[in-house]
C-alpha cells in the first residue's frame, strides 16, 4: 500500500498506544513515529517497550518506555500523567493492547475469563477515561479504538477475545452517542481489524493441539497501522480492514445461523497449523513474556502487505467523484452520439405513426 498523504499542519504530536512493544501497536509506533510524533509506548515487557523507543526514534520521532498493566486503571492513569508532563497534551490515544486464551469454553476457568476482560474489555476502558479527562476540558482530541472483525462476529475457540471485542463496540456505541449529546470536539473511531501476522500466536496461552495461526488471509501488521494513523486525521466513525472483516460483518447481519455451522465445520482446523504445541511454552497471561518480539509475527510469508478494501475505503470520496465524473463523460458521449428529439419533433413522430 502506497504512504499516506497526511497534512502535516495537522499531525498529531503526541500519541499514547497501549501494547506498543509489538504486533499492531509496534507498527503503529513506528508509523506515527515517521510523522515526527512523540509517542508514550505502554505496555508489560520493558524489553520491547525499549525496543519500541528505538524504532520511534530511528524514524524521527520521540519515545517515552511507559510500563504499564493497563488493567491498573490508576497505572494508566499516572502514565498519561507522566506522558503529558513529558511531551505536552495528548492528542491521539490508541487503545490496543490485549490478551486471548484459545480453548475450547469447557475447559476454560473463570480467571481466564476474567484476565482477558480485565486487559482486552477494561484496558480500553481505563485508557478512553484517561484520555477523556484530558481531552474533554481541552474539547480536542480523538480516542482509536483497535477492534476486530470478531467485535461482531464470535468464532470457536477464542470465547473470552470475542467477548471483549464485543463489549468494547457496545462502549463505543455509548460513549459516541454521549459525546454528540454533548456536542464535544472529541472524536471517536474504532478500527476493526482482520487476521494479523503478529507474535500474539507464539505467547498466546493455549489449549490447542497444534500451533495457533491466525485465520487466513492473513495481513502484515502495517496494514493495520496504516489505517490507525489515517484515522487519526479523519472523521471516520469505523474503518473495517481488509475484505475478510467486510464479509465477516456484512454475512453476521444477513446470515448468522448459517456461520455458526460453517464455523463449527472450519474454524477449528483454520487457527492451527500442521505443527504440534509445545503445552510447556511460556505464555502471557499473567506476565509478559522476556525479550524483543517485534511487530511480525511467523506467517511474513503467508501475509498480504496491501489491501484493496481497505484502500478503496480511504479513498472512497475520490473514487465516488471519478464514478460521477466517468457517468457524466459516458452521459456526454451518449448524448452527442444519440441527440435526443426536441418535444415537438417527438409529438409530430407519433403522429405520424414514426
Amino acid at each position: 500500500m502506497a504512504a499516506l498523504k497526511l497534512d502535516t499542519k495537522k499531525k498529531p504530536m503526541v500519541v499514547v498506544i497501549t501494547g506498543a512493544s509489538a504486533g499492531v501497536g509496534r507498527a503503529t509506533a513506528q508509523a506515527f513515529a515517521e510523522l515526527g510524533s512523540s509517542i508514550g509506548l505502554t505496555a508489560r515487557g520493558r524489553d520491547g517497550l525499549e525496543a519500541a523507543r528505538r524504532d520511534v526514534e530511528a524514524r524521527g520521532g520521540r519515545g517515552l518506555v511507559l510500563p504499564v498493566d493497563v488493567s491498573d486503571a490508576a497505572a494508566v492513569e499516572s502514565a498519561a500523567t507522566t506522558l503529558e508532563q513529558t511531551f505536552g497534551p495528548i492528542d491521539v490515544w490508541v487503545n490496543n493492547a490485549m490478551l486471548s486464551v484459545f480453548s475450547p469454553v469447557k475447559e476454560m476457568s473463570a480467571e481466564e475469563y476474567r484476565r482477558v476482560t480485565e486487559v482486552t474489555y477494561l484496558g480500553y476502558v481505563h485508557g478512553s477515561l484517561s484520555a477523556l479527562r484530558r481531552m474533554l476540558p481541552r474539547d480536542r482530541g480523538i480516542i482509536i479504538q483497535v477492534g476486530s472483525a470478531l467485535a461482531y462476529r464470535g468464532i470457536p475457540l477464542q470465547s473470552a477475545y470475542c467477548a471483549a471485542k464485543h463489549a468494547i463496540q457496545g462502549f463505543c456505541d455509548s460513549l459516541r452517542c454521549e459525546l454528540i449529546h454533548d456536542g464535544s470536539n472529541v472524536r471517536l473511531t474504532m478500527v476493526q481489524m482482520p487476521a494479523m501476522n503478529t507474535p500474539q500466536f507464539g505467547w498466546v496461552k493455549s489449549r490447542l493441539p497444534r500451533k495457533g495461526q491466525p485465520v487466513p488471509p492473513i495481513f502484515q501488521p502495517e496494514v493495520a497501522a496504516r489505517a490507525i494513523v489515517w484515522a487519526a486525521f479523519h472523521d471516520r466513525r469505523e474503518i473495517d480492514v481488509g475484505w475478510p472483516t467486510v464479509e465477516a460483518i456484512v454475512g453476521n447481519k444477513f446470515a448468522p445461523g448459517w456461520l455458526d455451522h460453517y464455523l463449527a465445520r472450519t474454524c477449528y482446523e483454520a487457527q492451527m497449523t500442521d505443527e504440534p504445541e509445545d503445552p510447556t511454552r511460556p505464555n502471557n497471561l499473567w506476565e509478559p513474556v522476556p525479550g524483543d518480539h517485534g511487530a511480525h509475527g511467523a506467517f511474513d510469508d503467508r501475509s498480504r502487505r496491501w489491501s484493496w478494501q481497505l484502500w478503496a475505503d480511504l479513498h472512497r470520496q475520490w473514487i465516488a467523484l471519478a464514478g460521477a465524473g466517468l457517468a457524466g463523460l459516458a452521459v456526454g458521449l451518449c448524448s452527442r452520439r444519440f441527440p435526443s428529439r426536441l418535444p415537438g419533433e417527438s409529438l409530430r413522430s407519433l403522429a405520424r405513426g414514426n
